[in-house]
């Protein structure tokens, strides 16, 4: 659970952008959107599959750079 505490003479404004930060550094934000339909235990190994063979591919970019 993320949670912000409003520091002395801090903004509401940036007492959100720090809460905001706080929650995608924790990745919630993205288990939420993950979680949001159920995806099969194939599909999930097919996805995972495919994010593998494109972080490969963009390793394999970079280093040709």
């Amino acid at each position: 659970m993320a949670s912000v505490n409003l520091r002395n003479g801090e903004s509401q404004d940036s007492l959100l952008k720090r809460f905001r930060k706080k929650i995608v550094k924790s990745g919630i934000l993205s288990t939420i959107r993950n979680k949001r339909w159920f995806v099969s235990k194939s599909e999930q190994r097919r996805m995972a599959k495919k994010k593998a063979i494109r972080r490969i591919k963009r390793r394999a970019f970079k280093d040709n750079e």
